[in-house]
């Protein structure tokens, strides 16, 4: 099975900026959907963004949009999320994923790490 770890989540100031990363282990070698999803207290699980690791084609949700970027080192077997001008709606539990295919639906990714701790104060 795959194992997915994050780290890079932290305290920081509203318009500040934090990358976040994704680390693989498998021993599977076929391409994959990579997610970033976050979690507020009370709140639903919401879809971040997703890289295909075949081609890196790179999807967005609405509220992230033009603020966050998602990027593949695959020679690392690292996902990564660039996140900017940060809000404190941004304030949230960030969790990478993988899927065989594209979606952005929680339950549709088999694969999860243990989640990073973001913070953003007004």
């Amino acid at each position: 099975q795959m194992q997915l770890v994050e780290s890079g989540g932290g305290s920081v100031q509203t318009g500040g900026s934090l990358r976040l990363s994704c680390a693989a282990a498998s021993s599977a070698h076929y391409n994959l959907y990579m997610g970033w999803f976050r979690q507020a207290p009370g709140e639903e699980r919401e879809w971040v963004a997703t890289i295909y690791t075949g081609d890196e084609s790179a999807f967005y949700g609405d509220s992230v949009k033009g603020r966050f970027t998602i990027s593949q080192d695959n020679a690392k077997r690292t996902t990564y999320l660039d996140m900017n001008s940060l809000n404190p709606e941004d304030t949230a539990m960030y969790y990478c994923a993988a899927a065989p295919l594209f979606t952005t639906v929680a339950q549709d990714y088999p694969y999860w790490g243990q989640g990073t701790q973001v913070a953003v104060s007004s």
